[in-house]
């Protein structure tokens, strides 16, 4: 049976979600097709019969609140966030969750380190507040390094955190005042700082990468930021954004399929993946 998958998104030019999820079906033999579905907002409840009719849907920006009047229910994940990024469709009952948490977790658990120490976060808006909340849920000892100008937004981030776990242990940092004299156990960046075109900038300091016994970037181009370089070339462990972006594709898998992979085939996608964006990225040049 040709089951049909999509991805839900208004710009998705450059989505990776095609090839990642190609790949993940390939490798369990299933022939199943995965469409692109380009949607402005407002065109979305009109399209709505159409997105159900899939046996299973990623959403992206702008639609992963508005999806959720689509969903007959949410997943804890889905409820935490406000936010559906995986629509899974059995026998016409549509469920929305979010597996950006759980493909966050996954790649930081594969990479060896662990969120139950002391972890700085660089930047707190989109992605950046749900891994400070699952930090946080973890039982890390939490540092948020943002702007000046953002710190209402950690601020409120904060506040969240602490109406689901009142012993959480979240401070609120300027970048330019980062403790490095502190060993933190897992530095995460989540701030667009390194991000193609301008690959060469870093969100922190050396001294800062220096005091970092692991370092996770959510950026996946460039495959290798100049965050990881310097990270890398300390013997630090490393991990870019592709990982998170495979293994949250991976969760999907499981949800829709029952399908599982282990941590040497979703490694194989992951490097395939960046070898992709790496090409894309020769080309753009």
């Amino acid at each position: 049976m040709n089951r049909k998958y999509a991805i839900l998104g208004e710009s998705l030019k450059h989505t990776m979600s095609p090839p990642i999820h190609k790949r993940l079906f390939e490798m369990k033999g299933r022939e199943f097709s995965y469409d692109i579905i380009e949607l402005p907002p407002e065109e979305l409840l009109p399209h709505s019969e159409y997105i159900k009719g899939f046996a299973g849907v990623n959403i992206t920006i702008p639609h992963k609140m508005a999806v959720i009047d689509l969903c007959d229910s949410l997943a804890e994940s889905a409820k935490r966030y406000n936010s559906v990024n995986c629509m899974d469709n059995k026998g016409g009952v549509h469920t929305g969750y979010n597996t950006d948490c759980d493909g966050f977790l996954a790649a930081i658990r594969a990479m060896g380190a662990s969120l139950d120490g002391r972890v700085l976060l660089i930047g707190c808006g989109g992605v950046g507040r749900m891994m400070a909340i699952e930090a946080a849920l973890a039982g890390a000892e939490l540092y948020v390094a943002v702007l000046e100008s953002d710190i209402p937004l950690a601020e409120q981030a904060a506040k969240e955190i602490r109406a689901m776990k009142q012993d959480a242990d979240v401070r609120i940092v300027k970048t330019n005042e980062i403790d490095a004299s502190l060993e933190y156990d897992l530095l995460m960046n989540a701030c667009p700082v390194g991000m193609y075109p301008k690959i060469d900038a870093c969100p922190v300091n050396d001294e800062v990468i220096g005091a970092s016994k692991a370092v996770f970037d959510v950026i996946y181009n460039p495959r290798e930021t100049k965050l990881l370089q310097k990270a890398k070339a300390m013997g630090k462990k490393t991990a870019g954004g592709m990982a998170m972006l495979v293994w949250q594709a991976v969760k999907a898998h499981e949800i829709w399929d029952g399908d599982s992979y282990t941590n040497e085939e979703v490694q194989s996608i992951i490097e395939e993946m960046e070898e992709e964006v790496e090409r894309d990225f020769a080309v753009d040049k």
